[in-house]
């Protein structure tokens, strides 16, 4: 993978986690206007809507829009791309949910730290895949964990039955995170996005209607953090997820979007700053000391040990 390749791939994931950090204020503003289902299945279908008129576009002219290495949509395997956006949309519909209905019975703080637990669960779910890891991202992953510890953990850690929910979230966005790295470098990231959310708006969709009622006016009143979720969250920033992993390693693609507990964090801060949250989100000492763990730890995993030692 050449510099410039590496740069691209950490800029669309360093993107990413700044998307998903700030949209956690979103989801929580959500959940005060309808149920875990119906937000999670509005905001996925918005995402493909988004994505749908890219589609096409990039169907007719190929080069908009397109990543260096990146396959053209007409030249894209039907039958690996079908499998890729089901088995993604479905893995990424349960991980949502599972999230956002986790949250209402947990506090954030530690929704944040078990759900970033994906960054040490990646690496030994590689270990499955015979995907070996630096001894580097290790230590960066331990790092990172202890950081998230700094910065979400504020009361006794116990896990209740919304502990539970974000924990079997996080395993199942490591599973989403491992399929990304299997699929993306064999079709198209864009289109692989679209299909993938269509598939988890259609699942969340049905569970909706089994166990919520639905309405438009409930839709209505939440348009904004909706529009924040489906648009940028959805729509942008698993794009730019697909588009980042390609081709580079899922463990340091996976720290570097844990960062969005770091942002999550900040935004949340601000947004009480300005009114928009009325629980007080301002930072502790420990809580800082967190955020600089983790800035490290990213910035550590990435250091070319390697080549420096072959210089010496």
């Amino acid at each position: 993978m050449t510099k410039t390749n590496n740069f691209r791939s950490v800029f669309y994931l360093s993107l990413t986690a700044l998307i998903w950090g700030v949209a956690f204020v979103f989801q929580s503003m959500g959940n005060n206007y309808m149920g875990p289902f119906t937000f999670t299945a509005t905001r996925y279908l918005i995402g493909g809507l988004v994505l749908l008129p890219v589609v096409i576009i990039k169907c007719h002219h190929p080069r908009f829009l397109a990543d260096s290495d990146e396959i053209p949509i007409k030249k894209v395997p039907v039958k690996i791309t079908a499998l890729a956006g089901v088995l993604c949309g479905v893995v990424l519909g349960v991980a949502s949910m599972l999230q956002q209905y986790g949250v209402k019975y947990t506090t954030v703080g530690k929704a944040g730290f078990i759900t970033t637990l994906y960054i040490i669960l990646t690496p030994i779910f590689g270990l499955f895949l015979r995907k070996k890891c630096h001894f580097t991202v290790w230590i960066g992953a331990a790092a990172a964990v202890v950081g998230l510890y700094l910065l979400c953990i504020t009361d006794s850690f116990s896990l209740s039955w919304g502990d539970s929910l974000v924990l079997m979230c996080a395993a199942f966005f490591t599973v989403h995170i491992m399929l990304i790295d299997h699929f993306a470098p064999k079709t198209n990231g864009v289109l692989l996005s679209c299909i993938q959310f269509f598939v988890s708006a259609v699942l969340c969709w049905i569970l909706a209607f089994i166990f919520e009622e639905p309405s438009f006016d409930k839709l209505w009143e939440g348009i904004i953090p909706i529009l924040y979720t489906g648009v940028m969250s959805s729509g942008v920033a698993y794009t730019c997820q697909i588009l980042g992993q390609r081709n580079f390693n899922p463990t340091i693609a996976a720290m570097i979007m844990s960062l969005e507990s770091v942002i999550s964090a900040l935004a949340a801060y601000f947004a009480y700053e300005m009114g928009f949250l009325t629980q007080d989100q301002s930072l502790s000492a420990l809580q800082i000391l967190g955020c600089v763990i983790m800035f490290a730890a990213v910035i550590f995993v990435q250091l070319p040990f390697d080549k420096m030692k072959r210089r010496n």
